[in-house]
């Protein structure tokens, strides 16, 4: 298996398709943007993929941010395929990520878990975050 970066000229409809049909193992109402639109915008998201010869098995994205706190990640729909999982994929993506943040020099890299995903939380905690002690707040547009 690798576990790559992947950049937009590297994209085929292939991946695309595969990536489809792997976030509805995430989430099957999830209104997903393609992976053309998500790196053609300047570099400010990093995504990871780990394939198993033509086969995506799991993917990884870190939003990149600038605020005047510093300069930020935010780790987005991490998932690897329900046939791949156990194998410690998703530590490798997450590690992939984090290489990045540090190369980068982001000051905070930066995740939302729902409570419910104890196998996540441990390989986050384990990779080193911590519960930060706020609220998470959303308000949703329709399109």
């Amino acid at each position: 298996m690798i576990i790559e970066l992947i950049k937009e000229k590297e994209l085929t409809i292939h991946l695309q398709t595969q990536l489809t049909e792997l976030y509805k193992q995430l989430n099957a109402d999830l209104t997903q943007l393609n992976l053309t639109t998500i790196l053609s915008d300047h570099n400010t998201t990093d995504v990871v993929i780990c394939m198993d010869g033509d086969i995506l098995a799991g993917i990884a994205m870190m939003a990149k941010y600038k605020v005047i706190s510093g300069h930020k990640g935010m780790i987005e729909d991490v998932v690897v395929s329900t046939d791949y999982r156990g194998k410690g994929i998703g530590r490798k993506l997450m590690e992939k990520l984090l290489e990045q943040a540090e190369k980068e020099n982001l000051n905070d890299v930066l995740l939302f878990s729902g409570y419910h995903r104890t196998a996540a939380i441990a390989l986050y905690k384990s990779l080193g975050f911590k519960l930060k002690d706020s609220g998470l707040y959303v308000k949703k547009y329709l399109k």
